[in-house]
């Protein structure tokens, strides 16, 4: 699993996660996150937090997690920042969310941008969290990326235990699920559910289980999509709606990703046309 899939994952699932790790928001406040292209070099942002409402106050959160050492990071991050700002007409404040594993890789020479890092962006260093015992689900989720494999079962299962409501459990069981599938690339599903004590009760390996499991976890998956297409696209009619719930896995997957890009209410029917 790429590593900017996950975090959109993680971002669009636990979405006060920002107010977390940005000094200063309201703890209430909500963003819709996508990727939009840049012109001309064709540049992606890894991800940008929109703001939701009305409070012109809220910034946009320019989010990057760059999980290895790249020493032009800062150069392309900040060149695309300000691109979008000049490219998009931006009339609102702005921030910048940097997650990095460790303080030690080289991302890039600094003091070019010393000021604007010391006043607009955050930089959160993951190996931070790694000694702490009081942490908020969120940030245990966080902890989960940079832990060893050794460390990592354990603490996903105490994360896995904390209480909540059964909504919640099933979203903090799919990104953590999601993480350790990324942690240990050679483990089955399977094997990581055990690792993770899911397995109770026997009678998931029967074909009943697992049909009714898949079944679950489409409908959990086809709402996050519709979720995001409403705000993206407007409100869907009911055989829109249906023709997303009727999509494979995989057509859900490339819907969740393309849906960053769309525009309005064309993109979509534009998609829904090609799948024919």
């Amino acid at each position: 699993m790429k590593t900017d899939k996950l975090f959109y994952r993680i971002f669009l699932l636990e979405p006060n996660l920002v107010a977390e790790l940005i000094p200063g928001l309201p703890p209430d406040c909500r963003f819709d996150y996508f990727a939009p292209v840049l012109k001309e070099r064709e540049r992606r942002l890894d991800g940008l937090l929109m703001p939701l409402g009305d409070d012109p106050s809220l910034p946009l959160v320019f989010l990057e997690a760059q999980m290895q050492r790249d020493p032009g990071f800062y150069r392309r991050f900040f060149a695309q920042v300000f691109l979008y700002l000049e490219q998009y007409e931006v009339t609102r404040p702005w921030r910048g969310l940097l997650l990095f594993p460790r303080r030690t890789l080289n991302f890039g020479e600094e003091d070019p941008y010393r000021g604007v890092l010391a006043t607009q962006v955050e930089r959160f260093y993951l190996e931070d969290l790694i000694p702490l015992e009081e942490l908020t689900p969120n940030l245990a989720l966080l902890r989960l990326l940079v832990l060893s494999e050794e460390e990592a079962p354990e603490k996903a299962r105490q994360l896995l235990a904390q209480g909540g409501t059964e909504r919640e459990f099933e979203r903090r069981l799919d990104l953590v699920e999601s993480i350790m599938v990324s942690k240990f690339p050679n483990l089955s599903l399977e094997a990581i559910r055990e690792m993770l004590d899911i397995t109770q009760v026997r009678v998931q390996d029967t074909q009943f289980y697992k049909d009714v499991l898949q079944k679950t976890q489409g409908q959990v998956e086809s709402d996050l999509v519709l979720r995001q297409l409403t705000r993206r696209c407007g409100e869907l009619s009911e055989d829109q709606r249906q023709r997303v719930k009727d999509l494979s896995a995989p057509q859900r997957e490339a819907l969740a990703e393309a849906l960053l890009e769309f525009g309005g209410m064309g993109d979509f029917e534009a998609w829904l046309a090609g799948l024919a």
